[in-house]
C-alpha cells in the first residue's frame, strides 16, 4: 500500500516516502501493519514458493477522522535461497482519500528474512510508489526488522 500524494490531491497513507505532518499517526500504523505483514509473509516462504496474487486495502484514521483508503493490486513472486527467504510484488495501487478523486499509481515491494538463530529472525523490505502527477515525485520506503520467538 505505497501511496504517494501531493500537497495539491491532499494527505493520506505511505509506506514510500514523504507523509505530511498531519497524518504522522496514520503512518506509523500503516507502517506497524507492513511490519507485521512482512514478518508474517517471510515465515511461510518456506512452505510455498512461486507466483501469486495480494491484493490489500489500507485505511487510516487520524482520531475519528478518516483519512482514506489505498489498494493494491499486486502480483508476486516468494521463494527462498538457500537460508534466506524472498518475495517480490508490484502492480496498481488505487488511491482513495477521503474527499478527492481517487487516482491509480504504480507500486511494489520487496523483502528478505533470514533465521539468525532457531528463535531470532531478521527481514528487511524496500518499497516504491509512483507520483499520480507527472512531474510528482516517487516515494520510496525501507524497513528494517527483527523477529523474537518465545
Amino acid at each position: 500500500m505505497p501511496v504517494v500524494l501531493n500537497e495539491d490531491t491532499s494527505s493520506l497513507l505511505s509506506s514510500a516516502g514523504e507523509i505530511p505532518q498531519v497524518n504522522n499517526e496514520v503512518s506509523k500504523m500503516i507502517k506497524s501493519v507492513f511490519a507485521a505483514t512482512a514478518a508474517l509473509s517471510m515465515s511461510a516462504g518456506a512452505a510455498f514458493a512461486g507466483p501469486y496474487v495480494n491484493v490489500e486495502a489500507n485505511s487510516g484514521w487520524t482520531g475519528s477522522d478518516y483519512s482514506g483508503t489505498a489498494t493494491d493490486f499486486h502480483i508476486g513472486y516468494e521463494g527462498a535461497a538457500g537460508d534466506v527467504g524472498y518475495y517480490v510484488q508490484a502492480g496498481p495501487s488505487l488511491v482513495s482519500p477521503e474527499g478527492v478523486d481517487s487516482e491509480t499509481v504504480l507500486s511494489g515491494k520487496a523483502g528478505a528474512s533470514v533465521a539468525a538463530t532457531e528463535r531470532l529472525s531478521i527481514y528487511g523490505e524496500m518499497s516504491f510508489a509512483t507520483s499520480p502527477e507527472d512531474d510528482g515525485d516517487n516515494g520510496y520506503g525501507g524497513k528494517l526488522g527483527a523477529t523474537f520467538s518465545f
